[in-house]
């Protein structure tokens, strides 16, 4: 699970951090005080050079490379980051519940409707998934389709195996 320290969005994007990683170049954005976007491999070919240096940037990007870093290394399952998102209530709610989602463990479409408690809205929980500004962090990854199968992914269906693989998710 995710502990969120949800602040509100900075007027602008301060800091821009590249990571190489086992999934691809992985593009963090944020400020001194909140990590604001993950840009996955697909979003991050097409986003302007961003430093590599950690020392590049505020403490919470600092923070947050270090525990993107480690779960990739596998020794973390859960991450502790000051956070900052802005969507609609609904997208929030969808966005929370992701965090809740414990590490190697998934749930479809439909369970995640009903932990927001909005048990009819699974098409609607699919499309606050693909918004969702925090993939890895917010593990959208998590989430399969009906039947336990691997269903979509913004991030790419290579990207989507990858993850749950490094997590020991077997899928059938």
């Amino acid at each position: 699970m995710t502990t969120m320290t949800r602040t509100s969005p900075p007027a602008r994007t301060v800091d821009r951090l590249a990571m190489d990683t086992p999934i691809g170049r992985i593009v963090l954005e944020g400020s001194d005080d909140a990590l604001t976007s993950l840009l996955l491999p697909n979003a991050a070919l097409e986003a302007p050079p961003a430093p590599t240096a950690i020392d590049a940037v505020g403490p919470a990007m600092a923070t947050a490379a270090r525990q993107l870093s480690e779960y990739f290394a596998g020794t973390r399952t859960a991450f502790d980051i000051p956070l900052a998102f802005s969507g609609t209530p609904f997208q929030e709610d969808v966005w929370r519940a992701l965090g809740e989602i414990p590490y190697a463990e998934t749930v479809t479409y439909a369970e995640l409707a009903q932990i927001v408690g909005r048990p009819r809205a699974f098409r609607a929980v699919g499309q606050a998934n693909g918004a969702n500004p925090l993939p890895i962090v917010l593990a959208c990854h998590r989430v399969l389709a009906y039947g336990g199968r691997i269903g979509g992914y913004g991030g790419g269906l290579d990207t989507k195996h990858k993850l749950l693989a490094l997590e020991g998710v077997t899928l059938v």
